[in-house]
């Protein structure tokens, strides 16, 4: 019978089970997904289905990395990811969750704007460490994305976003996450994409200050090609600062929306 053993076309016994196809494909893996899951090596084997043989521990290749991250996406899933290219404006609390979740699941391109550096108080929300203090952040957060997934292009730009260069940065993005922390600047990157760029999408993010309900955060399309993320009220202020674990709910809504919409999911 036929079925596909990490991306490869294979014919094998009807017989075969997982721990049969480990031994001959791939002596010593240790961890076997059958078609997205993790199974067991006595499981049986069915016409069309997809294998996946991996050595835990083992540093893979960039076609086995592809094939690892297709086996836990399910396949056809993460072949859309792979195809994607989303635009982050801002790399601070937001922006950085975002696009760590998003180089996670394999998103092909992303393009970063931010102009400015790492600073101390960046390291209570953001994806920094300490030693990047005082380079720009779309350098330090260029280098973490590719420690987590080298084989995903990042385009940073290290300069200020205004309504004379936004079009031209973003201008391959279909979807487009806004995370600014000033009001203004939130407001002028959503109105001069949807002037500007007919076919894009905004992700944008307010009120997720604090340390309030979990829940109060939700996703909300407010308009056919804008999203807003968070609870609507909430700013920072004295007593109620940004906080990595509100901010970082608000991320993981941005990001999981972008991951809707390239499957094609229009919904919050």
């Amino acid at each position: 019978m036929n079925i596909r053993i990490n991306e490869h076309t294979a014919v094998v016994a009807e017989s075969s089970t997982l721990g049969d196809l480990a031994g001959i494909h791939k002596p010593g893996a240790d961890v076997l997904i059958l078609n997205g899951f993790p199974a067991a090596p006595d499981t049986r084997i069915c016409e069309g289905d997809e294998v996946f043989l991996i050595r835990r521990g083992e540093q893979p290749t960039r076609d086995e990395l592809e094939h690892l991250m297709a086996a836990r996406h399910t396949p056809g899933v993460h072949a859309r990811l792979k195809q994607a290219v989303v635009g982050i404006a801002g790399a601070g609390g937001l922006g950085s969750a975002v696009a760590v979740a998003l180089a996670r699941v394999g998103v092909g391109r992303l393009i970063i704007v931010d102009f400015d550096v790492v600073e101390p108080s960046n390291l209570n929300r953001q994806h920094y460490f300490i030693d990047q203090i005082g380079m720009f952040k779309v350098t330090a957060l260029t280098d973490n994305l590719r420690r987590i997934n080298p084989y995903v292009t990042v385009e940073p730009h290290t300069i200020l976003l205004e309504p004379g260069n936004i079009s031209g940065i973003f201008t391959d993005c279909p979807i487009i996450v806004e995370a600014f922390d000033r009001a203004d600047m939130k407001a002028m990157l959503v109105n001069t994409v949807l002037e500007q760029l007919s076919g894009a999408t905004v992700i944008a993010a307010s009120g997720l200050a604090g340390y309030g309900p979990n829940n109060d955060i939700v996703t909300t399309k407010v308009a056919a090609r804008l999203y807003l993320v968070g609870d609507g009220t909430s700013e920072a202020r004295p007593g109620s600062g940004l906080m990595a674990p509100r901010v970082g709910i608000a991320a993981g809504h941005q990001a999981n929306q972008v991951v809707r919409l390239i499957l094609g999911e229009d919904a919050p």
